[in-house]
């Protein structure tokens, strides 16, 4: 079953469907790529991805070990390279709501940071740094 349905619109633009819920995103190529940077980029989305994904299985791990993590917050930084033009490192900075955590609920939400599917899908050249701030 197709998962999303793409339309590039011009400009170096698409309009992207979610097929199963009909959500959209649009992106647009980066000022610094002949863009006019008016969306995400595709490489935006790869570091926004990375991010969401260990959110969503900390989400998952919390839930299941009974955590209130509802409110934390994520600072993803997209850090290019050249030659060729890549994304080099994504850093995903995460800022835990003051509750009072057990060292062992720290450890049990860090503990799946990296085990998630789309930290274990990208290429081991990309630096993947990940930071948690309690």
């Amino acid at each position: 079953m197709v998962t999303i349905k793409t339309t590039y619109l011009g400009d170096l633009s698409t309009e992207n469907i979610h097929v199963q819920s009909g959500a959209k995103i649009i992106t647009d190529a980066p000022c610094d790529n002949r863009g006019k940077g008016q969306s995400f980029s595709p490489t935006d989305l790869l570091a926004t991805s990375l991010g969401n994904c260990i959110m969503t299985i900390m989400g998952i791990n919390a839930m299941d070990h009974g955590i209130d993590i509802v409110g934390t917050q994520l600072e993803i930084t997209k850090i290019m390279a050249s030659d060729p033009r890549r994304v080099a490192e994504v850093v995903v900075e995460f800022f835990f709501p003051k509750k009072n955590y057990t060292d062992e609920e720290k450890q049990l939400i860090e503990s799946v940071a990296g085990k998630s599917p789309v930290p274990l899908s990208l290429h081991s050249d990309l630096v993947q740094t990940i930071k948690f701030n309690w």
